[in-house]
């Protein structure tokens, strides 16, 4: 529900690729039903550009592929809501626990052991597929696909395009006359460039500005509000998006002007729970959201009702781009790609996952080399890189002490070793059955 039917829309409406065969897969039949239904009015709508199939057959379904997009998970919100409370529970200072913090390390570990399945396919089935991953923790996942896997790959994250237009809406400015650049690592990926195209303005210095109003002071009037605005799902959307004391509190300390919300930045930061007296719990705003969102598919997948599903557009995702480009050899631009560091960033370590801007051609993705992120930036970095290799190398060599050194290390775990102890028991206890050892 993530990313599916999303994807589905941009194939139906992207006619480079009109004529494809598009093949749907998942282990789970009857939400791989649903999906089909869904695939099938999106492109009836669309007067029927690609041929449309599934299977739960792995071998059937990767046959003959040319490309691979994965986004798939087991039990997201009931193993998300362990790797939050827990941690929590014993003092760990998670604002999330999804990509970052001591629950995260139990996320990366679920995730990396069933996309690596999923790479096994591939490279039984389709060995010269180009995999597009949307699966979190996008850096660390990416991270094993690379160093346990020979599949052609690339981590994609839609957070920068969507940062672009949450400030071109708050400036005013139509989205499209926006040319932006952006350096760091997913979820945690900084602008170095926002500018106006039409008049060549360089708007970070405005941007900068409109951080230091009062509205963004989030004094303890505001805070009561938005807390009372989260007990509400449309309120908790309003909350996600723009009570960002986080945000703020980088734009006026360091000038660092991030992609994402607090909910992603936060992750990876030991004093996010400090911006503000209160901060809300992500979790119990995208569980809801999701659960609506599977009531809505089911009901378009299943409906007579006949729906104006042609008005829909090609969204902002750059996931499609990148097939479309790599196919037809039409040089692309593409905001932001997950890939091994190669000197893309020069104070980031090499073969870490970076976020950069790429150009996308018959040939391959070309990441961008951009200026070094500097501190205190390259610091926070140099902590989730190596937490990165701690997890990674976890996974692939199923050994649980390196997993518990990673959860131990993490800035936002608990100071002393035992408390972290109790942590990675209650949750291996929990998750045995998703874990790689």
């Amino acid at each position: 529900m993530s990313f599916g039917p999303t994807m589905v829309n941009d194939v139906v409406h992207t006619s480079r690729l009109h004529g494809a065969r598009l093949m749907l897969h998942d282990v789970n039949p009857e939400r791989l039903e649903r999906a089909y239904r869904f695939a099938c009015k999106l492109n009836a709508a669309a007067g029927a550009p690609v041929v449309l199939d599934y299977s739960t057959d792995p071998a059937e379904a990767l046959q003959g592929a040319d490309f691979v997009l994965s986004s798939a998970e087991f039990g997201r919100f009931e193993h998300w809501r362990q790797d939050f409370e827990v941690p929590n529970r014993y003092g760990a200072r998670q604002i999330t626990g999804e990509n970052g913090g001591p629950g995260a390390v139990f996320h990366s570990l679920r995730s990396i052991s069933n996309t690596l399945s999923i790479c096994r396919s591939i490279e039984e089935h389709c060995p010269e597929a180009f995999l597009i991953n949307l699966s979190n923790p996008m850096s660390r996942v990416t991270l094993a696909i690379n160093r346990g896997t020979k599949v052609r790959n690339v981590g994609m994250c839609h957070e920068m395009p969507m940062g672009i237009g949450r400030l071109a809406r708050r400036l005013r400015i139509k989205r499209s006359e926006i040319e932006a650049k952006a350096s760091g690592i997913n979820h945690f990926t900084f602008f170095t460039e926002f500018r106006n195209k039409r008049t060549g303005e360089d708007l970070m210095p405005v941007i900068r500005e409109f951080y230091s109003r009062q509205f963004f002071d989030f004094s303890p009037r505001t805070q009561r509000i938005a807390q009372q605005l989260d007990r509400v799902l449309p309120g908790a959307l309003l909350v996600e998006f723009n009570y960002l004391p986080l945000v703020t509190q980088l734009v006026r300390e360091y000038g660092l002007v991030a992609c994402s919300v607090d909910s992603h930045i936060g992750e990876y930061l030991p004093f996010a729970v400090d911006a503000a007296d209160w901060m809300p719990t992500p979790l119990d705003f995208h569980e809801p959201l999701i659960v609506r969102a599977e009531k809505a598919a089911a009901w378009v997948a299943n409906t007579r009702v006949p729906l104006p599903l042609q008005a829909m557009g090609h969204s902002h995702e750059e996931v499609i781009p990148i097939v479309a480009a790599m196919w037809t050899d039409d040089p692309t631009r593409i905001l932001a790609v997950n890939v091994p560091n190669r000197g893309y960033l020069p104070d980031v370590a090499e073969g870490a996952i970076v976020e950069v801007g790429a150009l996308v051609d018959g040939k391959g993705i070309h990441p961008d080399t951009m200026a070094p992120v500097a501190e205190p930036l390259a610091g926070w970095i140099s902590t989730q890189v190596e937490l990165q290799n701690l997890i990674v190398d976890a996974a692939l060599n199923q050994d649980p002490a390196l997993a518990f050194e990673a959860l131990r290390q993490d800035p936002n775990s608990p100071a002393d070793e035992a408390t972290c102890r109790k942590i990675f028991d209650e949750l291996m206890g929990l998750q045995a059955a998703r874990l790689p050892f």
